[in-house]
């Protein structure tokens, strides 16, 4: 699995087979279903984005959980996949910032992790949860 995969798992959970309106962010819909409840969209078919606050809501709530409210996730790459508790050394910021198409130096930069941080929450809203398929 990509370390972006990795990252959208870890706030929206491995088993959408749950499929149940707790597990979606305060009044929206999970992206299994319809606002009908009728089944899932079909294969292939784009997943609803969600907001950035939606997003930003989900892992306040991990924070919340971990007891981990002291991290500066929301503006630090390595704070949010220290907080998922995924790896959060240089090796992985290089592959994450290769799968997200980082052009600059792979050295570790404030540059590059900013950049890393406003992609990866960019994706994960515009994705609505799933990671897209040019991710995997």
């Amino acid at each position: 699995m990509s370390i972006f995969g990795k990252i959208a798992s870890a706030i929206f959970g491995h088993a959408k087979a749950a499929d149940t309106p707790a597990a979606a962010p305060a009044g929206t819909v999970p992206p299994a279903a319809t606002s009908a409840g009728s089944p899932a969209a079909p294969a292939g078919a784009k997943p609803a984005p969600i907001t950035h606050d939606q997003v930003v809501g989900m892992i306040e709530g991990i924070a919340a959980k971990s007891g981990h409210s002291d991290y500066n996730w929301k503006t630090s790459i390595v704070d949010l996949m220290k907080l998922l508790n995924l790896d959060s050394s240089l090796a992985a910021r290089k592959e994450l910032a290769q799968e997200l198409g980082y052009k600059g130096a792979l050295d570790g930069s404030a540059e590059m992790n900013v950049w890393l941080h406003k992609q990866v929450m960019d994706k994960l809203a515009e994705s609505g949860g799933v990671v897209p398929d040019s991710l995997k």
